[in-house]
């Protein structure tokens, strides 16, 4: 594979992820307007993203794989095999396709388009859409280093990626593709604990959601493991620890475990239930 700024992305399915993907390529590289190639479902919003974008739209998946050299799938799952047998005469082992289809295996596609078309999948969270995103990535069969690197380099623009293997892409959907959510009612548990101890909702709000930010980033930027953070925030007779208390008493830590695990099973159900 070249580089990226000399590659022709082409991208099937430019809804909300797609968007933000694009948008982070063009801010974020020196990738020409030319060499990206977008397709829509419906005409106003293919209008839309060429007016915005100032990017080739158009409604012919055909037309975006055959003009490009790494086609990024962001389609639904239960679409994908449609989209697959409607593309798979113009995709070639010097191709690579990146899927984002949640719970979608490289076999899958694979046994659609060739074992020796290169495909990585990928299962980005939806933080993405404001660049702070989390993507996980495992590579096909035939998908080397360089193809795993261009798969990098691409969601690397809306947040943070990790390569792992195929076997642990369940438990990243589990954990950070359905964790938002879980956070998202922390945010607002914490919120609504500001409003009963008197504090607008506006400031309760603002004030749980940048303490979580900031406790993520804490984490990142430390690499320090989050239970010697807590201890350092955690003063002897302070009020903290009486919080946390409360916290173990209730179970947060075994439910959000057990949060994880329920959501990482089902995700295997789903790859079953597609089969």
């Amino acid at each position: 594979m070249r580089d990226l700024k000399n590659l022709r992305i082409g991208l099937i399915g430019a809804g909300k992820l797609g968007e933000a993907l694009l948008r982070g390529l063009l801010a974020a590289t020196t990738l020409p307007r030319g060499h990206l190639t977008a397709t829509a479902r419906r005409p106003e919003r293919a209008e839309y993203l060429a007016r915005e974008l100032d990017i080739h739209v158009t409604l012919d998946n055909c037309e975006a794989v055959q003009k490009s050299d790494v086609i990024l799938l962001a389609v639904k799952p239960q679409a994908m095999a449609g989209v697959l047998e409607q593309i798979k005469a113009k995709v070639s082992p010097e191709k690579l396709l990146i899927s984002v289809a949640a719970s979608v295996p490289t076999s899958f596609i694979e046994n659609i388009v060739g074992d020796r078309v290169p495909v990585v999948r990928s299962m980005p969270n939806t933080p993405s859409l404001v660049g702070c995103g989390m993507t996980g990535l495992c590579p096909g069969r035939s998908a080397n280093s360089e193809h795993v690197a261009v798969a990098k380099e691409i969601f690397s623009v809306v947040g943070r990626c990790l390569v792992l293997e195929e076997r642990h892409m369940d438990a990243v959907t589990g954990l950070s593709a359905s964790g938002p959510a879980f956070i998202y009612i922390i945010i607002e548990s914490l919120a609504e604990a500001g409003v009963k101890v008197g504090l607008s909702r506006e400031h309760a709000t603002e004030l749980a959601a940048q303490t979580v930010l900031g406790a993520a980033q804490m984490v990142l930027t430390t690499g320090e493991h989050p239970a010697k953070l807590k201890d350092i925030v955690t003063t002897p007779a302070g009020c903290t620890i009486d919080g946390i208390l409360e916290l173990e008493e209730g179970g947060l830590r075994v439910t959000l475990i057990k949060a994880v695990v329920k959501a990482t099973s089902r995700a295997s159900e789903l790859v079953r239930e597609k089969k």
